[in-house]
Formats: C-alpha cells, structure tokens, sequence
C-alpha cells in the first residue's frame, strides 16, 4: 500500500492530552495495524498541535470540534473523571465508539445512562482497564485452579506516592479521589477472580479536609459463599500494585498486577506447604490488546453486551463501597 494512501480500520480521535494518552496510548494507537489515529484535540490549540505533530495526526482546538468531524469512527476519551459524562454522552451522540480511561463516571446513575445510551444507538463502550488485557491473569487462573485448591480469600492493593498538588485527583469537582483513581483498579480485579455477585460488608476512606477528596481507603467483599476480598488502595503509599489468592492448598501472588511495561515477564509466587516456586510467565502488551478488544466491539459488535454488564456492576460497586465506607478526616 502507497504511503500516503490512508491505513483501513478505526479511525480514533482523542480528546484531551493527558500524561496516560501520552505515554501509553498515543503510542500504542499509531503503531495498531487495525486502528488509524486521525486527530487529537485539546482546548489549547498549541498543546494539540504539539502532540499532532509528536505522533503524525491532525491539530483540533476544542473537544465539540473533534466529534464535528466525519472522518472519527470513535475516540479515546482520558479527561478528568468528573468530564467524562458530559463528553462520553456527547461523543456517544455524535455517533462515535467511546474508549474511555477509568472509572466511565463518579456515579452508577451517570454510568447507567451512558451504558444506555451506547446500547440504544449500537455503538460500543468500553472502559480502559488495560490490565484486564494482559495474559498472566488467564495463566494465574490456570495455576490457582491447579495448584492452590479451593479458594478462600481474594485480596489485592494498589497504591501510588502522592500525585503533584495540582493534579485533578486532588478535586472533589473534577472527580478526584483514591477511590476512583486506583481504588477501582482492586475492585475489577476482584470481579475478574471471584465467581457471582460481590457484596461490600465495610470500608474505609480517609479524607483530605483540606481537598475534601479521599486520599486512601480500604474495603471488605464477600461472595454468597464466604470467600472474602480484602482490598486496600490510596495515593500516600509506596508504590504497590498487586493481587494474591489464597486457597485451601497454597497461595498464589501477583506482584505486577496493574502496570507491567510491554516487555517485563511476570513473576508470580506460589507457595504451598512445603515448597515456594516462582513461576515466570510471557512478556504482554496489555494496551495493544486493550486495542484489539475495543476495535472488535466497535467494528463487529463483539462482546458489547458483556462490556456493558462489566460497566454496570463495577460502577454499583463502587458506589457501594462510597455508601458503606466509615469517613476518616486527615
């Protein structure tokens, strides 16, 4: 094929020029064989058309801009989470297919009716949990049911040092919060290993009183049958990014759950009574995947029922461990 003739498949927009849309998704989309990155937009043309010229794409000032055009099949929307109704039921729309950075709203009512709206007008979305992309989760599933027996608790945390002062996670009104910035990460993975429905039994939030944001949190889940999940998240930690499962027979732990770069192996520890063995598992590119997913729902329809039930149940989630969580002011 010519150079200059245009790559077939998805043509992506995206809105807003985040640090993950730079670093890892950007990135990821130029190099996609089924995805064509046709513009960028920002609502300061000069920062847009610097990441255009960055990554070979077209300049936009303005999101409403962007939708405007007839030439996006979809977009990839990494703006600050209290935006993201707004600009999701927007592109949604302008008949666009929406990947959206986690969480897809600071509401289940708002997730509700986006999850709607995508159904009513065929279009897919889909929430960027990468990590749920990755292969060491599906060769972990195949060890715990071989190695650990039967499961008995589920437990996992996510934590980062604190963000810069004026990063929007310190912003009750653009949906800041540890909760919904990595709190929600423990949450799907606790969806991804426990079979049925998860019921919150407590929580805890530490609030900021000066932001009025949660800075950390923990939280305690059940399935009908007993099998717990405990799971701690915050922005006032050492870096930690991990999940474990432990069960009648052994415990298996996942060190790089979350955020494994491209080309780390994974390294997963399984202890039994009498032995440890560490398990190395194949290198993933966990946002190439996450590509491949979206493009396939929004291409051919694939699996667009079930990424709207996952939608649904992790956005109640997390309103249920907001309403169950003890308040502690910092």
């Amino acid at each position: 094929m010519p150079e200059d003739t245009p790559r077939p498949g998805l043509r992506m927009g995206v809105l807003g020029c985040a640090d993950i849309a730079v670093r890892r998704i950007l990135p990821a989309i130029v190099e996609h064989q089924a995805v064509r990155l046709v513009a960028v937009a920002s609502r300061d043309g000069a920062r847009s058309a610097r990441l255009a010229a960055r990554f070979g794409c077209a300049a936009v000032t303005g999101y409403r801009a962007l939708l405007d055009r007839d030439d996006i099949d979809a977009v990839y929307v990494p703006l600050p989470p209290g935006m993201h109704h707004e600009w999701v039921a927007e592109a949604l729309t302008a008949g666009k297919h929406v990947l959206v950075e986690k969480p897809l709203s600071t509401t289940y009512e708002q997730s509700a009716e986006l999850v709607e709206m995508a159904d009513r007008l065929g279009l897919a979305l889909t929430e960027n949990f990468m990590f749920l992309h990755h292969s060491q989760h599906a060769a972990v599933r195949d060890l715990a049911r071989d190695e650990i027996g039967e499961l008995r608790v589920f437990s996992s945390s996510f934590g980062v040092p604190p963000p810069h002062p004026s990063s929007f996670r310190h912003d009750a009104r653009l949906g800041g919060g540890a909760l919904l910035d990595v709190g929600v990460y423990p949450l799907r993975a606790a969806q991804l290993h426990l079979a049925g429905e998860l019921d919150v039994l407590g929580a805890c939030l530490r609030v900021d009183e000066a932001t009025g944001v949660d800075v950390a949190g923990s939280a305690l889940l059940s399935t009908r049958t007993g099998v717990t999940a405990q799971l701690d998240f915050g922005f006032q930690h050492s870096y930690r990014s991990a999940y474990a499962l432990w069960g009648s027979r052994g415990r298996i732990s996942v060190p790089r759950a979350f955020t494994p770069p491209r080309e780390h192996r994974p390294v997963v520890r399984l202890e039994q009574q009498d032995r440890t063995t560490e398990v190395t598992l194949a290198a993933d590119h966990q946002v190439g995947n996450a590509l491949d997913a979206f493009t396939a729902a929004a291409l051919s329809g694939t699996g667009r029922a079930a990424l709207g039930e996952a939608l649904l149940r992790q956005a109640l989630l997390v309103e249920q461990v907001r309403k169950a969580a003890r308040v502690v002011s910092l």
